[in-house]
């Protein structure tokens, strides 16, 4: 199985032109992807609504949006109706296998007077892989600040190493007529962390390098899939500045729990695509 991360900034490329189909043929080959800075009735693109254009990009894929961050665009009454209209910021899943379940996952944020912090999210999903039912998460950190990015991180972590006591998106279905749900162990965090290699955001994700044994496969750190395969170096990059683009930092990250590393057989980063200020970044299961 191959899964693909890409924070698309709204569909926006590093040329400054929305291209969705662009953005779609970065994704080919790719069963499952997460994707970042989704937006509905945003003003930058048009006022697109990315939703629908990648559910009709990618027809054979299910998926998942959920918006962090939603905020009147102009709602008002027409011909005696209301009519919402909504900017909508957040993150989606594509998948080639059915989802299972889902749900939005609000990480902790702070007001600030400026810049611009609109309430990040992960969005969550409960595959059904042909490997049996997994969960993977697409993560949107805060730019900004650091400390907020730890604080998001630990209950990242929190809600991920939990899942089977909090029991994810329903237990007990059959109250509604559903099947219960499985409660898998394993998972997958994809997105854009806002973080560099090393970082204490960094650290905090996957655990402190010990001078001897470097980072240990523990329960409680998942997995950088490029940093495990040494992939991973110091010029490694997957965002560009669009106002300079010899200006280049490593922020996207595919993080796997400890129990899917045996199975981790490739990772990269797309230095080709150019339909963001991102690049895509994955990695293979067997």
């Amino acid at each position: 199985m191959k899964f693909l991360s890409y924070n698309i900034q709204y569909g926006v490329g590093l040329d400054g032109r929305f291209d969705p189909e662009r953005i779609a043929r970065s994704l080919e080959g790719a069963d499952i992807i997460a994707l970042q800075e989704v937006t509905r009735n945003f003003h930058r693109n048009g006022n697109a609504d990315l939703v629908a254009i990648f559910r009709d990009l990618k027809p054979q894929y299910f998926c998942a949006f959920w918006p962090a961050c939603e905020i009147d665009a102009g709602s008002a009454i027409e011909s005696g109706r209301a009519v919402d209209r909504r900017f909508q910021f957040g993150n989606m899943i594509l998948s080639r296998f059915p989802i299972l379940s889902t749900r939005l996952l609000p990480l902790p944020r702070t007001r600030t007077i400026s810049p611009i912090n609109p309430q990040r999210g992960a969005t969550e999903a409960l595959i059904d892989t042909p490997s049996g039912p997994l969960r993977v998460y697409s993560v949107h950190l805060d730019h900004v600040y650091p400390a907020e990015r730890i604080a998001q991180i630990s209950y990242l972590k929190a809600r991920a190493i939990s899942y089977g006591i909090e029991g994810g998106a329903m237990t007990g279905g059959a109250d509604f007529g559903f099947d219960e749900l499985p409660h898998p162990d394993d998972f997958v965090l994809m997105g854009d962390f806002n973080m560099v290699p090393e970082s204490p955001e960094y650290c905090a994700m996957a655990g402190t390098r010990d001078a001897f044994y470097g980072r240990s496969l523990r329960l409680e750190n998942p997995v950088d899939a490029l940093a495990h395969l040494g992939r991973l170096t110091p010029d490694s990059y997957s965002w560009v500045d669009p106002a300079d683009h010899g200006k280049r930092m490593h922020l996207d990250y595919c993080f796997l729990s400890s129990g899917l590393v045996p199975r981790l057989r490739d990772a990269w980063i797309d230095f080709d695509a150019v339909g963001s200020d991102h690049l895509p970044v994955g990695f293979e299961l067997a």
